[in-house]
């Protein structure tokens, strides 16, 4: 497996070793001992599978408290998939980076906690899965507009079809400064 960092150092591109033949592929998506050699040492308590179809845009979401890192891959399709630097007094913050995630690349995005996260469908349809480092706890969660024109994010989709929640999501300038996770220096 391959680990490169991003223009945002902790969001990391993971590439596996995936062997295959004639009659197909296999690859490990999580190895805890693997990934703790590459001095990634994450705690996943659930995982999570959502299927959308073309132009359907999941996010950005973050909870705070109850921060959660995300491993992140898709396992039919293709998606555009994003992550945000929100913590306060990050060298970063308010920055994204994009990784086109495949089913044909196999790539993984690992989203570290106090990012927001969020994807949009660019193939006809797409089965996205991603592990996560705590619960989910709705009462925690917020949602950073798609189209916040500070974050000025590239998706590949003019027009996102979006949820009522993410409908409802606020330009990180309008979130609550309180409600933003702290940037920790390692």
């Amino acid at each position: 497996m391959k680990v490169e960092h991003t223009e945002l150092p902790e969001v990391l591109l993971i590439k596996p070793d995936v062997f295959g033949d004639g009659r197909g592929f296999f690859l490990e998506a999580w190895n805890q001992q693997r990934f703790a050699e590459h001095g990634l040492k994450m705690h996943f308590v659930q995982d999570n599978v959502s299927f959308s179809r073309r132009g359907i845009l999941r996010g950005l979401h973050f909870q705070n408290p109850h921060l959660q890192g995300k491993l992140v891959h898709v396992l039919d399709g293709e998606v555009f998939d994003v992550a945000v630097d929100i913590r306060l007094g990050s060298p970063h913050f308010g920055r994204w980076v994009g990784v086109h995630l495949s089913a044909d690349n196999h790539w993984q995005l690992y989203v570290p906690e106090g990012f927001a996260h969020g994807f949009c469908v660019t193939s006809e349809t797409a089965l996205f899965a991603y592990k996560c480092t705590d619960l989910y706890q709705p009462k925690a969660e917020f949602s950073v507009r798609w189209d916040d024109p500070d974050l000025a994010i590239a998706w590949p989709v003019p027009s996102p079809s979006l949820s009522v929640k993410d409908q409802a999501g606020l330009n990180l300038k309008d979130i609550p400064r309180q409600a933003l996770p702290l940037y920790q220096p390692v």
